[in-house]
């Protein structure tokens, strides 16, 4: 995909739109103030000096969007790099990656203050939801390291007095079937709340095994959130949350690049049984002085086991397996209040990782299991203040100082240790030049945790920390009499240490350091009410991230791609409700080429997928029908494991729903 459709798009959507409304301006409807906590305080979205997206978890339900996959669509310059395994889907964004086994991320995953900083378990199946906010640029003030590139904030419903429940049920092709639900009531009135949702999952798999017949890649899911909630008092409100995922797949979605698509001969039986646990208890309190003091305990666990042929030939030769335990105890203390005009929040974090890693493989000489472990602790301090300066000037400034440690160990080895420290200041200036549009210009740093390649050879055990500076301009609001949101930003991110995936032998990735890269792009979004019922929402990412110097033994990558990143990232929503009570809806969404390795010799080419919807609400019940990909693309991304393997994209898929609402 060339890097001028979009634009193009884009251009064609805002002239199509503007030219439109005049006309039908008394028939439109105002878009509503959306309310955010990303900052990790309430406040407006055209109010945060930051390039900010948010999704209402009804507006996400009403577009059958039920994972993290389809709310990057949405979402300008976010990706995720594809790895054909569930439970294992690493972020991606402005042109900084995550890593399969660097058990970092570039991007943090909290729901509900509980961060998972890893590429293992950076997912959620978006079970009563309340919305997704989606912060990008470095956010290491707040939220420490390994959220370098942006934070994704899953925030969920908290029950209350009013009963609630809604219940759906769906059908589609390879023999899908899904149920979820989600219900809450008060147990003692304005004291004492319950809250349960669930979903089962299982559809059959698209890759056929002409070996032992039958397909290769069936997949299940069973998740769960349990919520109970108590308020003593009008000061005083504490939650305590459990969830659980629980992937019961069969193998991933791989094949040798020589075979026809989608077909393995394996003889080996592939699997996938991973399972996320989290527990959290959440408390708040007002005190009488006006002050807000906030605890977030929780305990974040993930089991990733695996084990997949990588041979796909009936023999058993080649074949690999994890065994990841991670766990993660967490600690979260803040306090915020007022001060003046001023609003200000100071904060202490710690948390303590505990991860048992074993790595397995079968080669035609043997089979060997490699096993570690690795530990680490961090602390930080972190405050973050909105001054105003004047009548319509508003200054943020925050910083963070923190902590890290990372011991690690073989099996029968001895321990090797790394510790940083470091400090991360971010500030902004904001110019209020309408009530309900901004202009801002910010600089902030963040970082990635360094540390070590379990399973990789001695000469590559250790990676040092990613260190990046980030300047952003950018403008928000809402126009038209409020029936247009939009919000554009331009950055340039000086990046140094860069952590970059290297491949070698099949089933062994690491990751090492580039001397330095310079992402510069462009985020933009936008959201219209049109009128009689039409409505359109578009995002458009473009990033341009190149090493500016990075040598490997003999190999020189200068001007290479940074693997995994894609250039440009697009999205085009229409959808029109009917005074019938009918609604029909189509999502375009666009990626250019990325690439698997630092060289650039593989990768998966620029697609373009149409996901279609359409649905008619009776009463309490609504019916829905919808087609995934419609035009049945193939993107898939050919050259994992060292140039091994293919990693195969989804079919065509499509389907029924019923959901019914109390």
């Amino acid at each position: 995909m060339k890097s001028t459709v979009w634009p193009r798009m884009m251009a064609t959507v805002l002239a199509a739109g503007l030219g439109s409304a005049a006309a039908d301006a008394r028939d439109m409807a105002e878009l509503p103030i959306v309310t955010v906590t990303v900052d990790k305080r309430a406040q407006s979205l055209e109010s945060v000096p930051a390039s900010v997206s948010a999704f209402e978890g009804e507006d996400l339900e009403a577009a059958g969007i039920d994972s993290l996959e389809g709310v990057a669509r949405m979402t300008p310059g976010f990706t995720f790099q594809a790895s054909g395994q569930s439970g294992l889907q690493p972020p991606v964004m402005r042109g900084l990656t995550a890593n399969i086994m660097g058990f970092s991320s570039s991007v943090a995953l909290v729901v509900d203050g509980v961060p998972t900083l890893r590429g293992q378990g950076f997912d959620d199946n978006l079970l009563g939801l309340e919305r997704v906010e989606v912060l990008r640029g470095p956010q290491s003030t707040l939220y420490g390291r390994n959220a370098e590139a942006g934070v994704v904030s899953i925030v969920t419903r908290q029950p209350g007095n009013d009963p609630y429940a809604v219940v759906s049920a769906e059908i589609g092709n390879r023999e899908k079937r899904v149920l979820r639900f989600d219900a809450s009531r008060a147990l003692v009135q304005d004291t004492l709340y319950l809250g349960v949702a669930g979903e089962f999952f299982t559809q059959d798999g698209f890759i056929d095994n002409a070996f032992k017949g039958g397909k290769e890649d069936d997949r299940e899911r069973r998740n769960g959130r349990l919520v109970l909630r108590w308020t003593p008092g009008e000061r005083t409100d504490a939650t305590l949350r459990y969830a659980q995922r629980q992937y019961r797949d069969a193998g991933s979605l791989w094949g040798a690049v020589t075979a026809p698509r989608a077909t393995v001969r394996s003889g080996t039986d592939s699997w996938n049984r991973s399972t996320a646990r989290t527990v959290s208890l959440d408390v708040s309190h007002t005190l009488a002085s006006g002050l807000r003091l906030r605890s977030i305990t929780a305990n974040n666990a993930f089991t990733d086991r695996i084990l997949q042929d990588i041979d796909y030939m009936p023999p058993d030769i080649l074949n690999v397996g994890r065994n990841h335990r991670f766990r993660t105890v967490s600690q979260e203390f803040r306090l915020e209040g007022r001060w003046g005009r001023s609003q200000w929040l100071a904060g202490i974090y710690a948390d303590r990782d505990d991860h048992d890693l074993s790595f397995g493989q079968k080669i035609p000489l043997g089979s060997s299991t490699t096993s570690a472990t690795q530990k680490g602790h961090s602390t930080a301090l972190f405050t973050h203040w909105t001054v105003p300066l004047a009548e319509r000037w508003t200054a943020t400034a925050g910083g963070r100082i923190e902590r890290d440690e990372v011991r690690f160990s073989l099996e029968g080895g001895s321990e090797q240790s790394r510790a940083w420290t470091r400090f991360s200041p971010k500030l902004a200036l904001q110019y209020q030049w309408h009530q309900d549009a901004q202009v801002y210009a910010s600089v902030a740093d963040g970082f990635r945790a360094g540390g070590f390649n379990a399973f990789a050879p001695e000469a590559y055990r250790r990676y040092q920390p990613e260190h990046v500076r980030s300047f952003e301009l950018g403008a928000k609001g809402r126009l038209l009499n409020r029936r247009l949101r939009y919000g554009v930003s331009a950055y340039l991110m000086d990046v140094s240490d860069m952590q970059v995936q290297q491949i070698g032998l099949p089933g062994q990735m690491f990751l090492s350091n580039a001397a330095s890269a310079r992402p510069v792009g462009l985020d933009a979004e936008l959201q219209y009410l049109l009128g009689s019922g039409w409505q359109i929402q578009a995002a458009l990412g473009l990033n341009r991230t190149r090493f500016r110097a990075f040598r490997d033994g003999a190999n020189d990558y200068h001007g290479k791609r940074n693997p995994l990143a894609p250039d440009v990232t697009g999205y085009l929503g229409v959808r029109y409700d009917a005074a019938q009570g009918w609604y029909a809806q189509a999502h375009i969404q666009g990626v250019s080429r990325v690439y698997l390795d630092a060289a650039n010799k593989y990768g998966r080419p620029g697609y373009g997928v149409i996901d279609l919807m359409a649905g008619y609400t009776y009463g309490r019940v609504e019916w829905s029908a919808y087609v995934r990909n419609a035009a049945d693309r193939q993107y898939d991304t050919i050259g994992f494991l060292n140039g091994t393997t293919t990693i195969y994209s989804p079919p065509r898929e499509f389907g029924l729903r019923m959901t019914w609402r109390m």
